[in-house]
């Protein structure tokens, strides 16, 4: 039983040795020192030994076990450590490599103006609201002084949606909603996406943006009009820009008047993109007709008020120099990174 024991330990101690994972030492600890294991086995033969060699075979058999145990707990530990520093060494960034590029999102330009916008009309005391895509024919044109017969209709392709639904065709119905719900003094803004029915082109697309504004007080003029424009213009274009009204016709103002400004590219001498006049038209604007007044319940007696409508896409072209208003609604990844 001596000699098996010796055996058994020599065995062991080399198949320890061995050994080359954390799997395979596992395997020899139940193998010699689990419940059935071969240690086990001697132990359970010692009933055939007399009652004198008894004692000295169980302790030669536990120091045998101790000794395995502290061999076996000893090459585990190295395996495991060994096992760890592999894994770190697999798993080392090298910090001399040029690091992954991450591809975050930009504003799109139509966004980055309209940020503008916003920001230099709230320093002006304005809010910002906002209105329905989806109208109906009372806010759009009836409110707007835009009877069913007027002929101003013609000037607008509407996308109808039913009778009396359709796509906004301007942002000025968000106006009506603001004016019947609010109490001058009124003083805010509307920018949002409206929709005519539009031939697809370098210069027109069917869905654009606007921003409408609005004023609406005791004592307001022409004067206030031109004073809150210019302030605009020179915001956006730089402080040495000048603004020129001229007559013009719509139905929800009068007087109504376009606003030219002086060309950007050329300071106003004149120049391909101004087409030699110095001026560039950027949007329309003037006093809020007394029947719109009406329409929404306030006094034109009392109140007075003036209104602006700005094209969102052509300020937006022409401050980034684009050529082709339909690259704003394109999605190309190619254009929105010069942005």
């Amino acid at each position: 039983m001596k000699e098996k024991l010796e055996a058994i330990k020599n065995a062991a101690k080399e198949a320890v040795s061995a050994a080359f994972d954390e799997k395979e030492i596992e395997e020899l600890r139940v193998k010699y020192l689990g419940k059935k294991g071969e240690l086990t086995a001697i132990l359970k033969q010692m009933g055939s030994l007399s009652p004198e060699e008894r004692p000295k075979m169980g302790q030669m058999v536990n120091e045998a076990k101790a000794q395995l145990e502290e061999l076996i707990g000893k090459k585990a530990k190295e395996l495991k450590n060994a096992a760890t520093e592999l894994k770190l060494k697999a798993e080392t960034i090298d910090i001399t490599m040029p690091a992954k590029v991450k591809k975050v999102g930009k504003l799109h330009p139509l966004n980055t103006v309209l940020n503008d916008m916003i920001d230099i009309f709230q320093s002006m005391g304005f809010d910002v609201l906002d209105g329905p895509e989806v109208e109906t024919d009372h806010y759009n044109f009836e409110c707007l002084n835009v009877p069913a017969d007027h002929p101003a209709r013609d000037m607008q392709d509407t996308f109808y949606l039913g009778t009396n639904l359709l796509l906004r065709t301007q942002t000025s119905a968000a106006q009506i909603r603001t004016m019947e719900t609010r109490k001058p003094p009124i003083r805010v803004i509307c920018p949002g996406r409206v929709f005519r029915a539009d031939e697809v082109d370098a210069t027109h697309s069917p869905v654009f943006h606007q921003i409408e504004g609005l004023v609406v007080d005791k004592g307001i003029t022409m004067c206030d009009l031109k004073g809150v424009l210019e302030q605009f213009a020179r915001e956006i274009y730089g402080p040495d820009t000048k603004v020129k009204f001229r007559p013009s016709f719509f139905p929800f103002t009068e007087p109504s008047v376009e606003v030219d400004v002086t060309c950007s590219e050329c300071g106003g001498k004149g120049c391909r993109v101004c087409k030699g006049s110095g001026w560039i038209e950027i949007l329309g604007a003037g006093m809020v007709h007394p029947n719109v007044l009406k329409s929404c319940g306030i006094d034109p007696d009392v109140y007075s008020g003036f209104a602006f409508g700005i094209g969102l896409d052509r300020l937006t072209t022409t401050r980034y120099k684009i050529s082709d208003i339909r690259l704003l609604f394109e999605n190309d990844k190619r254009f929105l990174d010069q942005f």
